[in-house]
């Protein structure tokens, strides 16, 4: 592991930057990336770029809201346009909050770069370089799954005609992912300039939406591995003996109380930043856990293989989302409450009795429950997760039963 370690840094350097970079790549692009130290000329095509993004998602979301209102269509139809307007609107509300939460995105950066300077002990930065593997990767299988399904689901509504009948008449039209209020997108090349906008409002989104989960993730990791390490101490702290306990350090116990503290500070951090981005994607992924379903069986006697593959990918992934987001705050409350219990369970009456005290605080603090909620009404947990999706199902036998009598 410590040749691993010594090639990760020869390679990135900086194993502080590693960890955020997968977050950069997605967020930078939109101006969403709080970096401190910018030029005014980075500065001015940040807010370029973030009025360029408000543009594209607005010209996508705005006609497709018109087209519900005002056109006269049939509930399935109004039902289909629902489902992919409601990722645009979610995921435009979290860039929103990506942009005003920058200062908190900023804390957690700085502590996560800083965290790698200060802890220099080898078997300390291999538990964070674990720790900081497993959040980029599992991140980055998260944003990759998602995108890829946005751009087909995109790609297969949009590129493609379809077959309609109209009166006595087959006929073959555009369509969109999003429909388009007044235009006229039977016609070239004006099917295609929206089309394409369309995509780039999809990249717009789906970078948002990967741009946080990839944050909550590198970041839930990196405070878990941080717990790992303080426990470490302790244990380390508690076995000596009694001789070398009367000659160390009177800070020594000081500083994992500090530590511990600062690892707090980090997830109350992700709480501010997550709480409402978990609020609106618990109501996105039901949306779109249960609009794909109800898809798949309205056209299921058209056998249309492709679009079904789309909506089981949707489902897929929405799927995988909020059990990300609830699993991120399952473990990390466990962590946190495990803290306390492993401080306890360490031979601690061998300490003297000033240190004892201060144990006491590291316990009575991990007594104060540690979550990450959405909306700061509902606590994301694995058992949160297993209420989501019984109501998914219970709201799509409803749908099914008023649409398909």
């Amino acid at each position: 592991m410590t040749e691993t370690l010594v090639a990760a840094k020869k390679k990135y350097g900086n194993l502080g930057e590693y960890s955020v970079q997968l977050s950069r790549w997605y967020l930078k692009p939109m101006g969403a990336w709080p970096d401190p130290v910018t030029t005014r000329r980075e500065k001015i095509l940040a807010r370029i770029s973030i009025v360029v993004c408000w543009c594209i998602i607005l010209f996508t979301v705005i006609p497709a809201i018109l087209h519900i209102v005002l056109v006269n269509e049939d509930i399935y139809l109004k039902l289909k346009t629902l489902g992919p307007l409601s990722h645009w609107c979610v995921d435009g509300f979290n860039y929103l909050v990506l942009l005003l939460r920058q200062d908190d995105i900023s804390y957690c950066i700085e502590r996560v770069r800083s965290d790698w300077k200060t802890i220099t002990r080898t078997q300390d930065q291999e538990e964070m370089w674990k720790s900081a593997k497993l959040g980029r990767s599992i991140a980055g299988f998260c944003a990759g799954f998602m995108q890829g399904t946005i751009f087909c689901t995109c790609f297969v509504l949009g590129a493609f005609k379809r077959t309609v009948e109209v009166g006595n008449k087959t006929m073959d039209i555009y369509t969109l992912p999003c429909p388009a209020y007044k235009f006229p997108v039977q016609t070239n090349p004006t099917h295609d300039v929206i089309l394409g906008t369309q995509f780039l409002s999809a990249l717009v989104v789906s970078s948002s939406a990967a741009g946080s989960f990839t944050l909550a993730t590198i970041f839930a990791s990196h405070a878990l591995g941080q717990l790992t390490i303080m426990v470490t101490w302790v244990n380390e702290f508690t076995k000596r003996s009694g001789e070398k306990m009367k000659k160390a350090q009177t800070n020594e116990i000081g500083t994992i109380v500090e530590h511990h503290l600062r690892v707090l500070s980090l997830i109350a951090r992700i709480e501010r930043i997550m709480s409402p981005i978990c609020f609106m994607e618990t109501f996105k992924c039901m949306l779109g856990m249960c609009m794909p379903s109800y898809y798949i069986l309205a056209e299921w006697s058209e056998r249309n293989i492709q679009a079904m593959i789309i909506y089981v990918m949707v489902f897929l992934s929405m799927t995988f989302n909020i059990f990300l987001v609830c699993y991120i705050g399952e473990v990390l409350k466990e962590q946190c409450q495990k803290v306390g219990d492993m401080v306890y369970l360490t031979n601690w009456y061998h300490l003297p009795d000033k240190e004892i005290l201060n144990m006491l605080m590291i316990i009575s603090r991990c007594n104060v429950e540690v979550k990450i909620t959405a909306g700061k009404i509902i606590t994301m947990s694995v058992y949160t997760f297993g209420s989501i999706v019984r109501t998914v199902f219970a709201y799509l036998n409803m749908l099914r039963q008023m649409t398909m009598m």
